[in-house]
């Protein structure tokens, strides 16, 4: 039996005059990401990339787990290859294609006949398999066109036919690094691993930038934000996550400022050290966890203060989605279990217990003056380390 993994387009199949640069990458894509699992042919034809295994070694379930969560293709099935031949075909189901259905009582049949020159149409192809499939059940199932458990596909394609059993959603979105690269602030709650997943599935490449304050953080705290960057390469490939100490930062503000001002002022050093980090590594915008009013430092007037200190476009992904919507796509990508561990950032550290919510600029400024900002921001640049983390199988 020889079994292949189809892989549907998502939104390259509206792409026009450029649209093979979009599937060069994307098979590109594919094959770094298969390369773990053995030895793969991957080549794309009528809005379809095949990966097709080259020996009996190859991991066919590992290739399509990673299909499954590359970005760009919108769904994956596993089909057996037939030759294209009416007979080859229904010989192929009765004794090779009936374990792929066997747990489901009802089945529809369709067929995409793309070889026009195929002697039956699509509707005949589906009643002869439909019926091929009834009789090597001996009964046991039957026929539902409106709510089937199962949709077998047949597709006639110009070298050879695919039959396989329905197919499954992908991530979709665009191939990673269509769009650019981005600096995403992680911080190691639910929001920013979110952030990061929806804009890298609108084909951004990661960087991610982390800001510790030991010793009011712990080590627990920094080994809890590259997991939860390990769990993003999943869908993302390799991260290199970039983390600096503001301790010295948040020390001078507590000594200085006013309490009320702490967080916006923290978050403001934070924008001005992640611009930095971003043009350091060739990142052309920041994105932020931030949803607007889910705290005091996120209302409109906070996120204005926080925007005036950069130049580079600020992406916030999840700025109109409540918390249960940020909470059910962190499950789906198996974050959130880790973003709910109890260690602590550095934004809890000398939280101030009565935080601006509609601050003025003006005044932001007037307390930020009482500290030496280009002195604090040197200080803590020169804290920067990078830790890379390879893609998780």
């Amino acid at each position: 039996m020889k079994e292949i993994i189809l892989c549907k387009y998502g939104e390259i199949a509206l792409k026009g005059a450029n649209r093979n640069q979009f599937e060069k990458l994307l098979r590109d894509i594919l094959k770094r990401r298969t390369e773990p699992y053995g030895k793969f042919k991957i080549y794309s034809v009528q809005s379809t990339v095949y990966i097709e295994p080259m020996d009996e070694y190859a991991d066919v379930d590992g290739a399509y787990y990673a299909a499954k969560n590359t970005f760009g293709i919108s769904a994956v099935s596993r089909a057996i290859i037939a030759e294209k031949d009416m007979a080859a075909i229904l010989e192929t189901v009765k004794t090779q294609f009936m374990p792929y259905i066997e747990d489901a009582r009802t089945f529809k049949v369709e067929a995409k006949r793309s070889d026009k020159k195929f002697p039956l149409t699509s509707p005949e192809i589906s009643a002869e398999v439909g019926a091929a499939i009834l009789e090597a059940s001996g009964g046991s199932k039957r026929v539902d066109v409106h709510h089937p458990e199962v949709a077998v596909r047949v597709e006639i394609r110009d070298y050879a036919a695919y039959i396989c059993a329905g197919q499954e959603r992908a991530v979709g979105g665009m191939p990673i690094g269509s769009n650019g690269k981005g600096l995403l602030l992680l911080s190691g709650g639910i929001d920013s691993p979110v952030a990061g997943f929806m804009i890298a599935k609108r084909g951004v490449r990661l960087d991610a930038m982390h800001f510790e304050s030991f010793p009011y953080t712990s080590e627990r705290a920094r080994e809890k934000v590259l997991a939860l960057a390990e769990k993003l390469t999943a869908y993302t490939g390799d991260i290199h996550v970039h983390i600096i100490s503001v301790t010295k930062i948040q020390e001078a503000l507590r000594d200085n400022c006013e309490e009320d001002y702490f967080t916006l002022l923290l978050r403001r050093f934070m924008m001005r050290l992640s611009e930095r980090t971003a043009e350091k590594f060739a990142c052309d915008a920041l994105i932020t966890g931030e949803s607007l009013g889910q705290v005091a430092s996120q209302t409109m007037q906070a996120l204005g203060v926080t925007n005036s200190v950069v130049s580079r476009p600020v992406f916030r992904p999840c700025i109109g989605m409540d918390k249960e919507e940020i909470i059910r796509i962190s499950r789906e990508i198996d974050t959130f279990e880790t973003s709910i561990l109890p260690y602590e950032d550095c934004c809890t550290v000398f939280t101030p217990r009565h935080p601006r919510t509609r601050p003025e600029l003006c005044k932001v400024e007037r307390e930020e003056a009482k500290v030496d900002v280009k002195a604090l921001e040197d200080e803590a640049f020169e804290t920067l380390e990078t830790v890379v983390i390879k893609q998780a199988r």
